[in-house]
């Protein structure tokens, strides 16, 4: 195994290597028989490119050294049988793949969407036995259910396909399972960086084909750590304000006889923006695309300085984004609860903290949830100490670059 591919550099390998042990040892206690395969797939964190991947912009992301992990033997049968830590144990029958109702919202969709996509694409599907551990918490902001989206593909590839499918081809199914089985119009990114591996730069104008571009590179090389700080809240009541965003920005693109952003020239809409206004009635939606369109160019202008090793100005970019999601897509708390705003008062108080020996920004999804934070790594402690005494214990995680794919460990 390759756990600093997998960990990081400073990752801790002795205590690694214990849980997958302790994984394998579960599976057999749970389900009388030796695991045959043991996979590994990372969350991820959204480097740049708020919010840009619904109208199939770009995004600068990454794989991060958290992870969820599973041991698994096959059935001879249609049978899938999965027990995750924390959660109740699912049995489904996969004679079916077409989509259920009643299913919506659960892991069993995401199994039974990931199986129709593999069926789609010309592919074998059998049953399954597997438990599963996860560093990735639900609620962090790190994607842990697009990291067992991929997770489930992964498996569905290695064992029954010959790991004939892509990390990509991978990704779509989960976006495609989430969408159509389990009930959320989710974008593409999440699924695309738990699944390639290190910092990927990803243009989703042909969303069926994105273009990825691996970045190499290592925050810590620059003396910073990045800091993911959950700041609490509730999305339970939050779907209307994320499907806001896309529906809002689509608005606009219709406008121009469009589907999505992507296709609107950046100077026709400024040369229509009186047009537009009075069209939509609806300056928030505006808004939202002056920060989808200078949203696009600080993903490039990240890229570009993170291969020039220009490393202040991918920090001054990095606060860039930051304001424009506060401002302009004005994600940074909903609405509904103008008196619940944890990440605006995060991004204050990191900004107190830091000065301008760092940066932060809004990170994922917002109005409510985590803010992303590059920490000098003299810092770090301190920071985390002044963080976690308003937002709680183990609000903060330090995360590293994880620079393998979604994976067969074993």
């Amino acid at each position: 195994m390759d756990l600093k591919g997998l960990y990081g550099q400073n990752a801790n390998i002795r205590e690694k290597e214990d849980r997958f042990e302790k994984l394998g040892k579960t599976h057999e206690e749970l389900f009388g028989k030796k695991a045959t395969a043991i996979f590994s797939a990372s969350g991820r964190t959204e480097l740049g490119g708020n919010h840009t991947d619904h109208n199939l912009g770009r995004v600068l992301a990454s794989s991060i050294s958290l992870d969820t992990i599973a041991a698994v033997h096959e059935e001879d049968s249609m049978r899938v049988r999965i027990i995750s830590e924390g959660f109740d144990p699912i049995e489904m029958d996969l004679s079916s793949t077409n989509p259920i109702k009643s299913e919506e919202g659960t892991t069993q969709a995401l199994v039974r969407g990931i199986a129709d996509s593999i069926l789609n694409r010309g592919g074998y599907i059998k049953g399954f036995t597997a438990n599963i551990s996860s560093s990735v918490l639900p609620g962090s902001g790190l994607s842990s259910s697009a990291s067992v989206e991929v997770l489930i593909g992964t498996i569905f590839s290695s064992l029954f396909n010959g790991g004939r499918f892509s990390t990509t081809e991978i990704a779509i199914m989960g976006q495609e399972a989430e969408n159509i089985h389990f009930g959320k119009p989710c974008g593409l990114m999440d699924q695309v960086a738990c699944a390639n591996g290190g910092i990927v730069r990803i243009d989703f104008k042909n969303p069926k084909c994105p273009v990825i571009t691996p970045i190499q590179t290592d925050f810590e090389s620059y003396g910073y750590s990045l800091v993911i700080v959950n700041t609490g809240g509730s999305h339970a009541d939050l779907t209307p304000d994320y499907a806001a965003i896309p529906s809002e920005m689509k608005a606009v693109a219709s406008y121009f006889g469009k589907n999505t952003l992507s296709e609107v020239d950046r100077q026709e809409f400024l040369s229509s923006l009186k047009g537009v206004r009075k069209a939509l009635n609806n300056d928030r939606a505006l808004l939202r695309t002056f920060h989808y369109f200078s949203e696009n160019d600080r993903v490039d202008r990240m890229v570009d300085s993170l291969l020039n090793n220009d490393f202040e100005t991918y920090l001054d970019t990095v606060r860039e984004c930051g304001r424009s999601s506060v401002s302009y897509l004005q994600n940074a708390f909903s609405p509904q609860h103008p008196d619940m705003q944890g990440i605006t008062t995060a991004l204050a108080l990191s900004e107190e903290l830091l000065k301008d020996k760092g940066a932060s920004r809004l990170h994922g999804g917002g109005f409510a949830g985590t803010i992303q934070a590059y920490v000098p790594i003299d810092e770090t402690d301190s920071y985390i100490s002044a963080m976690e005494a308003q937002f709680g214990a183990s609000s903060c995680t330090r995360i590293a670059i994880r620079p393998l794919p979604v994976t067969r460990v074993i």
